[in-house]
């Protein structure tokens, strides 16, 4: 990854790690669920219970979607073999659940995307579309159809209403539809990336993750990209809003890469992913290990929930906010395999 700014990104960084270093929350009790195959985004049914997440496993070339119990037990495959599979979630009476996939595009995983510089991370934007489905999988109905991608679907906690996140117009934008897939509306407008938006436990604000290109080699690197329906690692930072994008906010400023954002119960704070705190002299930009925090919605009181070296992200609060699901590449002997773990959480 290479990053523009890098000595305000550094300065950033040092009062970030300074003000990180003042609170010592704690991630105790550490539990392993998963042990096979490559696994992630694991988020909690809104009675606390279950977990879905998507995973890599049983000889598949592609994520299928899975849920099971909060201590490991029940695993069980809900979605289909069709195709590839992403961003699973709850309804908010856990009566069905989400996720996104290409199966209406055939049986077969889609093909490997390649970058033509191999140097660099990319991530393609698959035609996934999002579905809907009773909690063991039966009874499957698509929401859209927009042979774009549709994805990172979260629901509201007291309305039936889905925000997502969709490449329409040559953009990436959040947008919100009921639990039919009736009455789209686009959330967000400014031009750039904003993704994995996330209800506040009230309802009424958002948290997502953007970047929008401010020079002109930033705005015809995104305009090939979207063109190219692919993302090339960029500076990601976390915002706050009202649930309509009003009154946004910046949480994070530091050029690195923050991502995955959800909110803590009390609805005053977000935790989150970066790679803030892995900064690499010798290439000039921000490395691979990522770490898990916590900061209150107006960007203060920045808190390090994780130390290791290697990929921890995904995190998600249970509802009553005394435990933390989370992906990581540790337990594993393939450095690259992501397991689900959870863990108490005490300030």
């Amino acid at each position: 990854m290479k990053y523009k700014l890098i000595g305000l990104a550094i300065m950033g960084l040092l009062i970030i790690n300074a003000c990180s270093k003042e609170y010592n929350p704690q991630l105790i009790n550490d539990i392993q669920l998963t042990f096979d195959g490559d696994n992630g985004e694991a988020y909690f049914s809104f009675d606390g219970q279950k977990l879905i997440f998507q995973s890599k496993r049983n000889g598949n070339e592609c994520d299928k979607i899975y849920t099971m119990n909060i201590d490991g037990t029940d695993l069980k495959q809900v979605s289909t073999n069709d195709g590839a599979h992403t961003c699973s979630y709850w309804s908010k009476d856990d009566d069905f659940i989400l996720y996104s996939s290409t199966k209406h595009d055939g049986t077969d995983c889609p093909s490997v995307f390649k970058p033509k510089d191999p140097t660099k991370y990319v991530w393609p934007l698959r035609n996934f579309d999002i579905y809907k489905a009773n909690p063991d999988g039966s009874d499957i109905i698509r929401l859209t159809n927009n042979n774009v991608y549709d994805a990172e679907a979260t629901v509201h906690p007291t309305e039936e209403k889905i925000i997502y996140t969709a490449l329409q117009n040559g953009d990436i934008d959040l947008f919100e539809m009921d639990y039919d897939g009736q009455n789209v509306k686009q959330i967000t407008t400014e031009y750039g990336y904003d993704g994995a938006a996330y209800y506040s436990p009230d309802g009424n604000k958002i948290v997502w993750r953007a970047w929008y290109p401010l020079t002109k080699a930033d705005t015809l690197q995104w305009q090939k990209n979207m063109y190219g329906k692919y993302i090339e690692a960029v500076p990601l930072d976390i915002y706050v809003a009202d649930r309509d994008a009003g009154n946004k906010v910046r949480l994070t400023d530091n050029g690195a890469t923050n991502w995955a954002p959800s909110w803590h119960p009390n609805g005053e704070r977000i935790v989150f992913s970066s790679n803030m705190d892995d900064w690499n002299d010798e290439y000039g930009s921000f490395g691979h290990n990522f770490e898990i925090y916590i900061i209150d919605i107006d960007g203060s009181n920045l808190k390090r929930l994780t130390n290791n070296n290697t990929f921890d992200s995904f995190p998600m609060f249970s509802p009553g906010g005394k435990k933390l699901v989370y992906g990581t590449n540790r337990g594993s002997d393939n450095p690259r395999q992501t397991n689900v773990f959870i863990s108490d959480y005490v300030e």
